[in-house]
């Protein structure tokens, strides 16, 4: 390959800022495309840190910038070891994840056995520092409440994905900014930080399950949800009852092929618009009894109504409101 690279004009970025050195913007070029040929099909040799056009063979750049790590990992533990960076910061964790530890293996970074006095030291230290992370009433609250979160999300009925707990962390902290947990249980304001995380990315988790979970009255998380969506100016999306259909079949044992022709029960009932003001669960649960009749797949209106954690009053009464609406035909019993 003929390096042609001082003869030809390499693309660099516009807004660059030169903070004094002459060749600030000559040591960071963005290259999009060959100059010689156009192509845009370049390769990255990290091994000889060129930029090299893959159809004329034009080095574009020698002295490209390795940003990886300096040292090699053959193993998972190798690499985990070798890592100058800590974990990543996590919002459900009351520092975030940024705290130092004093450590209780009795050895010092030579890996020498500590003296009796040192160990003494170390321990009074270790407990100062256990005094101190949590000094402050605002750091106080945040321990408890994420204490609070954590064992709310291990329920084994709710299953909440991790970054719907951090979504929830994060909404508990504003809360705390704007002074709306004063005088309020934390763990129901922590609960409907939870439901709300859950509503605005449309996770299917009631507030009957959430409040359960978190042992405090529905009455409580609910009144603390609506204080969030008022102080924090939040827009919740309407419930889709299709994201509860999977759900509910789950529970009840209930078909693919049944399921899909539910969720075209309830994509049909959305296009004639029959489902607005209606409770998400109890229109997935009749919808399914509905597609179980049909296809001769049948769960019975009490086990669906469980599932959905409403009546079987209410099954019934959305069952004919769909079958009314769409004009459905139902198989004779």
């Amino acid at each position: 390959m003929v390096n042609q690279l001082e003869n030809h004009t390499v693309l660099e970025s516009a807004d660059v800022t030169d903070c004094g050195k002459g060749d600030s913007k000559r040591a960071n070029p963005i290259i999009d495309k060959c100059p010689e040929c156009k192509s845009l099909n370049l390769i990255h040799d990290y091994d000889t840190g060129e930029i090299v056009c893959g159809d004329c063979g034009l080095v574009l750049h020698e002295q490209m910038t390795d940003r990886g790590p300096e040292w090699r990992a053959y193993t998972q533990e190798e690499k985990a070891s070798r890592s100058r960076v800590g974990m990543p910061t996590q919002y459900s964790v009351h520092n975030k994840g940024l705290s130092t530890n004093i450590g209780q293996d009795g050895y010092d970074a030579s890996g020498r056995k500590l003296s009796l006095s040192t160990k003494l030291q170390m321990g009074r230290l270790r407990k100062w520092q256990k005094h101190l992370s949590v000094y402050s009433s605002l750091e106080r609250n945040l321990a408890q409440a994420m204490a609070e979160l954590d064992r709310i999300v291990d329920n084994e009925n709710l299953t909440i994905p991790k970054p719907i707990k951090e979504k929830a962390a994060v909404i508990y902290r504003k809360a705390v900014d704007k002074g709306l947990t004063r005088g309020r249980s934390i763990v129901a304001v922590v609960a409907a930080a939870l439901y709300a995380a859950c509503r605005s990315t449309g996770t299917p988790r009631t507030l009957n399950e959430i409040s359960k979970a978190s042992l405090t009255g529905k009455k409580e998380v609910a009144r603390c949800y609506r204080l969030l969506l008022n102080e924090l100016d939040m827009k919740m999306p309407i419930n889709d009852p299709v994201l509860c259909v999977s759900k509910i079949a789950e529970r009840v044992g209930i078909s693919g092929k049944t399921q899909g022709v539910a969720i075209n029960i309830l994509r049909e009932a959305k296009r004639k618009r029959i489902r607005a003001g209606k409770n998400p669960m109890g229109l997935a649960g009749a919808a399914l009894y509905i597609a179980g009749l049909q296809n001769n797949d049948k769960g019975t209106q009490k086990d669906i109504a469980e599932a959905c954690g409403v009546t079987e009053v209410t099954i019934r009464n959305r069952m004919k409101t769909l079958v009314k609406g769409l004009n459905l035909i139902l198989p004779s019993h």
